[in-house]
């Protein structure tokens, strides 16, 4: 269950850094806003601020998720390096789902996407739980 719950954290993170790349790298460019549903480049260039901040959000995330499969991959179990890797990947996998369930909560049309955004963390959460509390 913990590699599983790690392997499902690392992707989630890896995901993340890849929408945080398009949110805050390429949002100008024709593939990724239309990827977003934006409607035109002088859409994109309106929104490219939003977009650039909301991009980190999601950097941050990745990074702390990231970081928590890093510190319970290398800990002893039970080790303060092992619970400060779980509350890592705790809090940022269920903030990521967190997101996703508010996304999916926007309208059908953002269904996918949400799909897409939470259910690598959702399996990194639970598999995580099961784990733990073993």
């Amino acid at each position: 269950m913990i590699l599983a719950s790690l392997l499902f954290a690392f992707l989630a993170g890896a995901l993340h850094v890849f929408i945080f790349t398009m949110e805050s790298l390429t949002w100008t460019r024709p593939a990724t806003w239309k990827r977003f549903g934006v409607a035109s480049q002088p859409d994109a260039e309106t929104t490219k601020s939003l977009a650039y901040n909301q991009g980190f959000y999601n950097l941050f995330l990745a990074i702390g998720a990231l970081t928590g499969v890093g510190l319970v991959a290398f800990a002893g179990a039970g080790s303060a390096q092992a619970v400060a890797g779980w509350t890592l990947i705790f809090s940022c996998c269920g903030s990521m789902l967190l997101a996703a369930a508010v996304l999916a909560l926007t309208g059908r049309k953002y269904l996918r996407a949400a799909a897409t955004q939470g259910t690598t963390p959702l399996l990194a959460v639970v598999l995580g739980l099961l784990a733990v509390l073993q």
